[in-house]
């Protein structure tokens, strides 16, 4: 193979891998489905762009999270349970990371830690998750639920025994925004929520 036709392969395949990169993009102020919310929400979103152009879901993330203290142990992120972290648009289809469908439509996102006793050993190496509520029942920003609050406004959402989640943890320093391939599968979003570095798997699975 001449020299030419080299560089041209690697140069389709990179454009190829390129092609199959999620990406993130701005979105706009928040949804009218969450106005109730709005004041507590950053003005401007990210939108979560699939491989093939067609926008995934968008999220508006909170403006403050309050004091946080010492992290519950293994966990990253020493906010209170319940905490409001922002607001998703899904927009398309999707799923969390037990592979549930999580419907179209508007859902908040809460603070919570997966208990510790055994059952979800493996699910991710923290315990932090950022759980989804419907919007239309979740209107309270300075809210707190309890796990069993939470919980049962999630089921409301994913219509089954089990709650909607998405995998996060607080990342040891700065970031700037945007989404990498991480691991076999996952797509992590890398962001700040109330000026506090994050990182989000917006797609991925567990199989725990």
């Amino acid at each position: 193979m001449s020299l030419w036709r080299v560089f041209a392969t690697l140069f389709l395949l990179a454009g190829i891998a390129a092609a199959a990169d999620y990406r993130a993009e701005p979105a706009g102020p928040p949804p009218s489905e969450a106005a109730a919310l709005a004041s507590a929400l950053a003005a401007e979103g990210i939108k979560v762009v699939k491989p093939d152009g067609g926008a995934l879901c968008s999220f508006w993330f909170a403006r403050e999270t309050g004091k946080e203290n010492e992290p519950e142990q293994n966990a990253t992120w020493g906010l209170p349970h319940g905490t409001f972290l922002g607001v998703v648009r899904v927009e398309s289809r999707w799923s969390d990371r037990r592979g549930q469908p999580i419907r179209p439509g508007v859902y908040t996102l809460r603070l919570s830690f997966f208990p510790m006793n055994g059952d979800h050993q493996g699910v991710a190496p923290q315990r932090d998750f950022a759980i989804l509520s419907p919007a239309e029942i979740d209107k309270d920003a300075a809210a707190k639920p309890s796990f069993d609050q939470l919980m049962d406004m999630s089921r409301k959402a994913s219509r089954t025994p089990h709650p909607l989640v998405l995998s996060l943890w607080k990342e040891s320093g700065p970031v700037e925004t945007g989404i990498a391939a991480e691991g076999e599968s996952d797509q992590v979003l890398r962001t700040a929520i109330g000026g506090t570095p994050v990182a989000l798997i917006v797609y991925g699975r567990s199989d725990h």
